[in-house]
């Protein structure tokens, strides 16, 4: 609890509300709302109804002179992952300023991991729909892992897995959340408007400064970052639409202007880190609507009874972004980190074992929310291979699901009985009272 939920003024209700938010920012609480709003749709967009459920997805409103005139499921893909793609940013900003990203000496291997982990599942998908050029705009899918399902899961199955191993997967995770963010501004964007660019840029700097010069006023006041933030960043996020580039990078490129370290030369703000109070007061909103809401919209494919999955099923897509995730990343991750120690003195963590490196690597093979992103962008609108490729992300994410838990799981059973035996050692509990008395002098018999 901050210092703000202390002098938070109470209303009826508050109780409750601030529950609910505390429940939210738990990884696990995230990834189950995430579960359940992807299978939510699945079951309604197969169901009878399903005309109901594509009619609201596909609802079209907004303000067409300012090019904001979307559907439903595009203004969540759009709009509301901008909020998630804002936490993510102030994640990696903390990561580079003050977290594991900030030595080289920490960060080289888990952002050597995730760059393998992003080239090999890429690669794999490449190879298998090499015969059929138009599908090679997919190449990406696989590429991602989802950061709050991926720790989710370790929060699960991983109560006494060693704490540099969640550390490796969180900096591995937001490193390849980077690359993502990359690929989608480098290799999905296209007739990019300078004018709306540059403005977008201008309205990132005045956000910036803003963001800056008040921060121990905006860490002070909850309304205040609503008010004069979010309004900011909203035209900033419109502008950034309208120019071409995809719009979830403003929320990448706004969270990168928020002060982390407090500043020397103002000590009013009271060692605040701004970044970090934001993160905390955002992470609910993320979690519990603007991610579930995505995973809603866009998860929901309409299989098509028996014939639609055997066609599915055998779609080179569905193929590669499956081979990808499951098999791609962890031999990726695996293989970069081999690599890197080979070649160079850098060595892994005393405290982490290969065996648990692997379990991680399944865990990266969780690639939701980006990946189902980066399929919706990868092929034309209404082409089957968009839903194939969704069907393929979520079957593979329950795979690498269920394999990463078998694996960690037993490593968690192992860590917990050292923990145990250690604990014993420590206590004297193990050891048979016989050999705890003292042993008489030679010589001298005892009593």
């Amino acid at each position: 609890m901050t210092e703000n939920d202390v002098r938070a003024p109470r209303w009826p209700g508050y109780a409750e509300v601030h529950r609910v938010t505390t429940l939210l920012r738990r990884e696990a609480v995230g990834g189950m709302l995430l579960v359940v709003a992807a299978i939510a749709a699945i079951i309604w967009a197969n169901s009878p109804a399903s005309d109901a459920y594509f009619a609201v997805r596909d609802f079209r409103f907004g303000y067409e002179p300012w090019h904001l005139e979307l559907s439903v499921g595009a203004w969540a893909a759009d709009g509301l992952l901008a909020i998630f793609f804002f936490l993510v940013g102030l994640e990696l900003k903390r990561e580079i300023v003050v977290g594991s990203l900030r030595r080289f000496s920490t960060a080289i291997v888990p952002i050597t991991a995730a760059a393998a982990g992003v080239a090999v599942p890429a690669l794999i998908y490449v190879v298998i729909v090499a015969s059929q050029p138009s599908l090679l705009a997919g190449w990406a899918i696989p590429a991602a892992t989802d950061i709050a399902f991926a720790v989710a899961v370790l929060a699960l199955v991983g109560s006494h897995l060693p704490g540099p191993l969640r550390i490796f997967l969180l900096t591995l995770a937001v490193v390849d959340d980077l690359i993502a963010i990359a690929i989608i501004a480098l290799f999905y964007t296209s007739d990019i408007s300078l004018l709306p660019l540059a403005v977008f840029a201008v309205l990132v700097a005045i956000y910036g400064v803003i963001a800056h010069r008040g921060r121990a006023w905006f860490a002070r006041h909850r309304w205040a970052a609503w008010v004069v933030l979010l309004p900011i960043g909203f035209a900033a996020w419109a502008f950034l639409h309208a120019s071409g580039v995809h719009a979830t990078i403003a929320g990448v490129a706004l969270a990168f202007t928020i002060p982390v370290a407090p500043s020397r030369r103002r000590p009013e703000t009271n060692g605040m880190d701004l970044a970090e109070e934001f993160e905390h007061r955002f992470r609910p909103l993320s979690a519990g609507i603007a991610v579930p809401i995505f995973a809603f919209f866009a998860a929901g494919v309409s299989v098509g009874g028996g014939e639609g999955l055997a066609r599915a099923i055998m779609d080179p897509v569905t193929i590669g972004v499956v081979a990808g995730l499951v098999l791609g990343k962890p031999i990726g991750i695996l293989l970069g980190v081999r690599v890197l120690t080979l070649v160079t003195k850098v060595r892994l963590d005393p405290a982490l074992k290969w065996i648990d490196l692997a379990g991680v690597g399944l865990l990266a093979g969780i690639g939701f929310t980006v990946s189902l992103l980066i399929a919706e962008l990868s092929f034309p609108a209404g082409s089957p291979h968009t839903d194939d490729a969704k069907i393929a992300i979520m079957v593979a994410s329950l795979l690498a699901s269920l394999l990463a838990a078998s694996v960690l799981l037993v490593r968690n059973r192992r860590y917990k009985q050292l923990a145990l035996a250690e604990d014993l050692d420590a206590d004297g509990d193990d050891v048979p009272d016989v050999y705890q008395q003292p042993i008489p002098p030679k010589g001298r018999p005892s009593a």
